[in-house]
């Protein structure tokens, strides 16, 4: 059985590294904000769908691979990074209809949770990073250090659930605001183009 103490110590780490500005976390931010609250809560359920992927990962050891094949974190990364591109070529021409659009409202639901699960299983660094994080609080005389990076891989996720859904909430009073300018939607795309174009470049100059 894990200690508690180790559990609240892990807790604390979530806590601080889900809040510490990142390509997720500000990904949130900025679909929240076109997109409203909702829209920000569906991309945050998309991303912890992805933390799901490298959790298991690490727990049967395939996260392994990024870390000692050049071969196969580069690709990974360039697919992520031409993701990212594609959204903020999307979002430079995205304008001032993205507030109106009274389309299939589902198929946009659906749009906006994969494109959460897209973001994070294409970035080799989350892996990497799970790799290096849950193993340092497994204990092998706790008994099977797979499931317990599982616990600490569940309880990360549940972290950042809430953690990403708070930002997404504030977030839309950003929204709320602007739905009222056509202007200040079209200089949020642009804006939101930008940052994916940025995390987009800082995933390809990114090393293993």
């Amino acid at each position: 059985m894990i200690p508690i103490e180790t559990i609240l110590m892990f807790l604390a780490a979530s806590v601080a590294l889900s809040f510490a500005p990142g390509p997720d976390n500000i990904f949130v931010l900025t679909q929240s904000a076109l997109n409203g609250r909702k829209a920000g809560i569906l991309v945050t359920l998309g991303l912890c769908t992805g933390l799901f992927v490298h959790t298991a990962a690490v727990s049967l050891g395939v996260a392994v691979i990024f870390q000692t094949s050049a071969l196969a974190f580069n690709i990974l990364k360039i697919v992520g990074a031409v993701y990212l591109l594609y959204l903020a070529f999307q979002a430079f021409r995205a304008g001032s209809t993205r507030f109106e659009a009274k389309g299939n409202t589902k198929l946009a639901w659906q749009q906006l949770y994969s494109r959460g699960i897209i973001m994070n299983i294409t970035n080799p660094k989350v892996a990497i990073f799970f790799l290096a994080f849950l193993p340092q609080f497994a204990d092998p005389n706790r008994g099977s250090v797979t499931l317990q990076i599982i616990v600490f891989g569940g309880v990360f996720i549940i972290t950042a659930l809430v953690v990403f859904s708070l930002i997404a909430w504030f977030a839309g009073f950003l929204g709320d605001w602007l739905k009222g300018s056509s202007k200040a939607q079209v200089v949020m795309n642009r804006v939101a183009g930008t940052v994916f174009a940025g995390l987009a470049l800082r995933l390809v100059l990114s090393e293993r």
